[in-house]
């Protein structure tokens, strides 16, 4: 899988960026060193200026490829849910077993994130951490539904519903697969943030994974 990986492009929606940022060792560097800057600083501390004197570019040279840190957030965002369907979509199509499926498919969306070493420019580890932290301050605004028209959450939609096509191969009539699809791959960063921050409001832990937690949820919902 990671040959076939390493020799994949990530597709992310053109409207999201000015120019993209994979056309150019700039842009590279601008979207390498802002997922280091944002796990350092956080996003709402984040600004194209701090960005420029850490990559040692003017703050104008990174406006030509995003028009704003919230499109670099939803670039981002997208960059990571397009690598996860491509992970999903290898592990998972040569299962027949529908539960094997399903069990695979929770596994990778909801474990322990690792660094990828076929995308050099990117370190997943880190960007998964962002995605914990940052992930609803891209669809929970003013404009998300124009946004959403313009498909810049399409990726992340098509994650959860391959996923929801294997819930209804594993039980057809299970009316909900949408609503459980959702709250698995969303809740589980909400799971690994309290892991990190609020321990004591979560069962998961060092011993228990949220992995563990979603398999047995999706395993009693589903049976």
């Amino acid at each position: 899988m990671n040959t076939i990986l390493s020799n994949l492009k990530i597709q992310v929606n053109e409207k999201i960026y000015v120019k993209d940022p994979e056309t150019s060792p700039l842009g590279k560097k601008i979207v390498e060193q802002s997922i280091f800057l944002i796990d350092e600083i956080g996003f709402d501390n984040f600004t194209f200026k701090k960005l420029g004197e850490k990559i040692g570019s003017n703050e104008s040279s990174i406006y030509r490829y995003f028009e704003n840190k919230h499109k670099l957030l939803v670039y981002l965002s997208s960059w990571y849910w397009s690598w996860m369907e491509y992970k999903l979509v290898f592990a998972t199509t040569n299962i027949v077993d529908p539960t094997e499926k399903l069990s695979k498919a929770i596994t990778i969306v909801t474990e322990k994130v690792t660094d990828d070493t076929n995308t050099e420019h990117i370190n997943e580890a880190i960007l998964n951490k962002i995605i914990i932290a940052e992930f609803t301050k891209t669809v929970q605004t003013k404009e998300v539904d124009q946004e959403n028209k313009e498909g810049f959450f399409l990726i992340y939609k098509r994650v959860i519903n391959r996923i929801v096509g294997i819930v209804k191969e594993v039980n057809p009539e299970y009316p909900f697969a949408k609503s459980l699809v959702s709250t698995i791959v969303e809740g589980s960063l909400h799971q690994h943030f309290l892991t990190e921050h609020l321990k004591t409001i979560t069962d998961c832990n060092e011993s228990v994974s949220t992995t563990e937690f979603y398999l047995n949820l999706a395993k009693n919902v589903l049976r």
